[in-house]
C-alpha cells in the first residue's frame, strides 16, 4: 500500500536464539520473534504462523508441507508481536486493517542469514501473520536433488537445448514449481545468455540474473512486465506465473520469437496445460508451434532414515491404491515406512522430493493440436505416447523405499 518499502527492502539482519520459547509470562516481543523464528528453522519450517484467537495467540509450524501447532501465548502478546514483526518487515505499525507484505532477514543460530518474506491480513479476532523461511535451498540446486529421475531430466535437458519455445511447470500452489524454475534458470545460466525474470514476489536473489518485481499494485503486471523484458535483448525468460489470457498470449508470442520461456500453470496434471491454453485464447497452432515440455509435479514426504521399516500394508491400501489410479501396476507386497522418532517429530518422515510426470510435446501432439482436435482426443494420444504418470513415479519411489503409499494417495489423488 502507499507509503510501504518495496518487498526487496531487506533491513539489517535480525541475530537469532537457540533457545526455544519457554517462560511466556517474562518474554518479550522481540524474544518471542526471534526464538520462534531460530525455532522454526531449526526444524526445517517452510512457513511460521501467528493466528490471533479467542484468548490466545497460536503459533503453527509448516513442516515438509504439513501445519503443526507449535505454541500457545496469552493474548496480551499478539499486539506487541505483531508491532515487532512490522517494525522489522519495515510495514507502517499503524495500520491494522489492510494487508501488507514486506520482508526482513535473521541470522540463524547456526550463523545462517535466512529471508524471511512477511504477509499480514486482519482477521476477525486481529491481524494474522504469516512468515516464510526463504533458506538457501529453495533456490534450486540440481534436478537429481530434487527427485528427478533419469527419464525426466533427459526430457529437461533436451528442452533445455532448444533455443526456443516453451517450458511450463503445472501443479498446484506449493508443488515445489518455483523451486523447479529456480533450478532451470540455474541450470541455463552463462556468460553468452542474457536472462531476465518477473516474479510476484522475488523469493530469491540469483547472482547474474536480472530479477523484475512483478506488482499490480504499483501498475506493474506480469503482462505489463513481460512487454518490457521483451525490450531488454533477453534470450530466457522466466514468468513466474502465467495467470491470465493478457500473458499467455505475450508468452507465447515471445517463445515464437526466438525465446526460451519458463513458466508455470495452475493445473492438476501435465495434459491439463493444453486446455488451459486453449481456455486462455491461445489458438491451438500457436501451442503447437512453441509448447516444448510440461512438467507436473508434486512434493512428497520422505521417509525418516533413522527410524525407516520395512512392512507389509494392509489389503485396504492395495485396493485403495489400484482404484485410485487404475492402470497403474500395483504396490509392492512390503515396503518402507518410518515409526516415528525424535529426529522426525515422531512423524515417521523427515524432508520432502519430488514426484514428476514430463510430457514431451511430439510431432503427433503437435498436428493433432494443429487440426484443432478435442482436449480427449489430445489426452488420449499423451497416454498412447508412453507419458509416465504422477502415479508412476510415485510407485517408484514407493519401491525404493523413498516415500510411502499413503503419501502419494495423499498429494496425487484428485
Amino acid at each position: 500500500m502507499s507509503g510501504n518499502p518495496p518487498t526487496s527492502h531487506v533491513p539489517e539482519p535480525v541475530t537469532g536464539a537457540a533457545a526455544r520459547p519457554g517462560d511466556q509470562e517474562r518474554l518479550s516481543a522481540i524474544d518471542l520473534v526471534d526464538r520462534i523464528a531460530s525455532e522454526a528453522y531449526s526444524a526445517d519450517a517452510s512457513d511460521i504462523h501467528l493466528m490471533p484467537q479467542t484468548g490466545r495467540l497460536l503459533v503453527r509450524y509448516r513442516i515438509d508441507g504439513l501445519l503443526q501447532d507449535a505454541h500457545e501465548f496469552p493474548a496480551r502478546m499478539h499486539a506487541p508481536t505483531l508491532a515487532r514483526i512490522k517494525i522489522l518487515a519495515g510495514l507502517r505499525t499503524d495500520e491494522h486493517f489492510a494487508a501488507q507484505d514486506g520482508r526482513f532477514r535473521f541470522h540463524a543460530p547456526d550463523g545462517t542469514s535466512v529471508d524471511m518474506r512477511v504477509s499480514i491480513a486482519p482477521t476477525y479476532h486481529g491481524e494474522n501473520a504469516v512468515m516464510r523461511l526463504l533458506t538457501q535451498g529453495g533456490r534450486g540446486g540440481t534436478l537429481k536433488a530434487l527427485g528427478c529421475r533419469r527419464a525426466h531430466r533427459s526430457l529437461i535437458e533436451t528442452a533445455l537445448s532448444r533455443p526456443h519455445g516453451m517450458i511450463l511447470a503445472t501443479g498446484p500452489t506449493g508443488s515445489g514449481k518455483t523451486t523447479l524454475l529456480y533450478t532451470l534458470v540455474r541450470m541455463l545460466d552463462s556468460d553468452i545468455r542474457s536472462i531476465i525474470t518477473i516474479e510476484d514476489p522475488i523469493e530469491y536473489s540469483l547472482p547474474g540474473i536480472i530479477q523484475v518485481p512483478a506488482d499490480p499494485g504499483r501498475g506493474l503486471s506480469f503482462a505489463d512486465g513481460l512487454r518490457s523484458i521483451l525490450r531488454q535483448d533477453p534470450d530466457v525468460i522466466m514468468v513466474g506465473e502465467i495467470r491470465d489470457a493478457e500473458t499467455a498470449r505475450l508468452a507465447v508470442n515471445a517463445a515464437l520469437t526466438g525465446h526460451l520461456v519458463l513458466s508455470t500453470l495452475h493445473t492438476n496434471d501435465a495434459a491439463g496445460a493444453f486446455p488451459r491454453l486453449l481456455d486462455m485464447g491461445i489458438e491451438p497452432y500457436l501451442i503447437a508451434s512453441t509448447l516444448n515440455l510440461v512438467l507436473a509435479q508434486r512434493l512428497v514426504r520422505r521417509i525418516c532414515s533413522n527410524c525407516r521399516k520395512v512392512r507389509t500394508p494392509e489389503p485396504a491400501l492395495f485396493d485403495r491404491f489400484r482404484k485410485s489410479f487404475p492402470g497403474e501396476s500395483v504396490l509392492p507386497r512390503d515396503f518402507s515406512s518410518g515409526t516415528g522418532c525424535e529426529q522426525c517429530r515422531h512423524t515417521g518422515y523427515r524432508g520432502r522430493t519430488g514426484i514428476y510426470e514430463g510430457l514431451s510435446v511430439t510431432d503427433a501432439m503437435r498436428e493433432a493440436l494443429g487440426a484443432g482436435s478435442s482436449t480427449d482426443i489430445i489426452r488420449a494420444l499423451v497416454r498412447k505416447e508412453g507419458m509416465s504418470s504422477i502415479a508412476a513415479d510415485g510407485l517408484a519411489k514407493i519401491r525404493r523405499g523413498v516415500t510411502t503409499a499413503e503419501e502419494v494417495l495423499r498429494v496425487a489423488y484428485d
